[in-house]
């Protein structure tokens, strides 16, 4: 009886587990894009924000984490890019720049490009590098999004920060833990820790 090893590079991804090719690369682009405008529509309002409680920011994460910066970065780029040529799949079915909330778009972009480049060194394999990496994550989106909240709707500073940055922090520190257990666990279950 044989048995089939998964052989690992240093500086892998999950995506790199994949056969390589140019389609592989872009089917999980597309799709990475079509799971961020997917997880967008899953949106509950926040009473006195413009901006709404999301999965696409779970997914854009996730999407970065798993793909690597270069392939994480087209598939945020490739969801905004659609979305403001008039594809509904921002939140709530919008689309469009420059609504409140495009800040965290950009801020998504930035995010998965990031945690992408961090995945590469290793730091979607334990919970705690994880945890970390998801935390930098959302700090990089609200980074963006929030100012972009002000400049985009007149708020001050802080009334942006109280409407679109303290409502979502349950939220994240949700998405983050679910994270902690979902990508460890991927790399565990293909054999390596």
């Amino acid at each position: 009886m044989s048995t089939a090893s998964v052989s690992f590079r240093p500086g892998a991804v999950l995506a790199d587990l994949l056969p390589a090719s140019r389609v592989r690369d872009i089917a999980l682009v597309a799709g990475g894009a079509a799971l961020t405008g997917l997880a967008a529509q899953i949106a509950v309002p926040v009473p006195g924000s413009p901006v709404p409680v999301t999965g696409q920011t779970f997914a854009a994460l996730l999407v970065g984490t798993a793909f690597g910066a270069r392939r994480g970065f087209l598939s945020l780029a490739l969801y905004a890019l659609v979305g403001m040529a008039g594809v509904p799949w921002f939140a709530g079915g919008s689309s469009g720049a420059g609504g409140a909330s495009f800040g965290y778009v950009l801020g998504m972009l930035l995010a998965a490009t990031v945690v992408g480049a961090l995945a590469r060194r290793g730091a979607d394999r334990s919970v705690l590098r994880t945890a970390g990496t998801m935390v930098l994550g959302s700090a990089l989106i609200y980074a963006v999004g929030v100012p972009y909240l002000a400049l985009s709707t007149g708020m001050s500073f802080g009334a942006a920060v109280a409407a679109g940055l303290t409502p979502f922090l349950i939220g994240d520190a949700l998405k983050a833990a679910l994270a902690m257990g979902l990508l460890p666990a991927a790399w565990k279950l293909l054999g390596r820790a």
